[in-house]
């Protein structure tokens, strides 16, 4: 058994690892969501300005907590990397994803985002942050069977191909922005977030404007308590909890959240928008849970080469 490490905070304060644990299946929660919401918010408002709306109140929000906190905008490096992030994880991945999500239903498509784990350990190990570890490759796979299990019935259905590809755009930027947090400087994830959201509402905004998308406010009830579970919980909480997740452990491992997240999303959407749950939700969700545990849960001991979260690790 390898000798369990304590994480350590930005700050250089020691962080318990159930601390990080907690926040990882926290996030898994939360995020579950997210999906859902977008969908009621998609049936009034066009896609990229949905996204757009989104993040503009979630990037006043998280920014208010910034100054409350009395946190610096970075600068320098930090500043540019913090755009970055923005453009992949905001703009890219969730434009790509709203997009997506006018047509294909949300379990299948956050089924669909389990993909990421693996996408990120393969950019990580091409980009020479991480080797390729047999456990995490094993069990991605062992995941992605569980996602395939649960996802049978509704691949079943027809979906366009723009869609598709859409979604799978998705998957690269979400695994980009994870891989970039991990090459940046020790930067808090308050900064971090108020920075790469407020760089991505202007690129949202442009994107809708050239769809010729039409640019109302929401006028169903439904749809406001959507833009505000993702705004406020979806968005700065959910991010807050993964770039604090991401600081503590390599970029592949963090993104084994993407493999929890559709249970939950599947759940909610039974519940509030009637999608059924069938048996391949029991079966696939063990072998998901199956694959967290033994591709990211189990790696405990492993942890990045240099002393400080953020700065990019050469491999366990």
């Amino acid at each position: 058994m390898p000798e369990i490490k304590t994480p350590v905070s930005p700050r250089g304060r020691a962080v318990a690892p159930r601390l990080v644990l907690w926040a990882f299946f926290t996030e898994a929660i939360l995020a579950g969501g997210n999906s859902v919401a977008i969908r009621f918010s998609n049936r009034e408002l066009d896609p990229l300005w949905g996204a757009s709306v989104r993040f503009a109140v979630a990037a006043l929000l998280v920014g208010l907590v910034m100054a409350a906190m009395k946190i610096q905008v970075p600068r320098g490096r930090l500043l540019g990397g913090a755009v970055v992030y923005g453009l992949f994880q905001f703009a890219g991945a969730f434009g790509l994803y709203y997009f997506a999500l006018v047509e294909i239903q949300a379990g299948l498509g956050q089924t669909l985002l389990a993909l990421v784990p693996l996408a990120t350990l393969l950019l990580a190990v091409t980009q020479k942050l991480e080797r390729l570890r047999i456990a995490a490759l094993v069990g991605a796979v062992i995941s992605l069977m569980g996602v395939a299990v649960i996802s049978r019935e509704p691949l079943q259905e027809s979906i366009s191909m723009t869609s598709l590809v859409a979604v799978l755009g998705s998957v690269l930027c979400f695994a980009q922005a994870l891989v970039i947090v991990r090459r940046l400087p020790p930067v808090h994830p308050v900064a971090l977030n108020t920075v790469g959201m407020a760089a991505s509402v202007p690129v949202l905004l442009v994107a809708s404007l050239l769809r010729d998308e039409t640019i109302v406010l929401p006028s169903l009830p439904e749809t406001w308590v959507a833009i505000a579970y993702v705004a406020a919980i979806g968005s700065v909480v959910v991010f807050l909890l993964q770039v604090f997740v991401v600081q503590h452990w390599s970029a592949s491992r963090t993104s084994y959240v993407m493999v929890l997240i559709p249970i939950v999303t599947v759940a909610m959407s039974a519940w509030l928008d009637q999608e059924p749950i069938t048996f391949g939700l029991l079966i696939g969700g063990t072998l998901i849970l199956l694959g967290v545990y033994f591709g990211a849960l189990r790696q405990r001991g492993i942890t990045s080469r240099r002393t400080v979260p953020g700065f990019p690790s050469n491999g366990p």
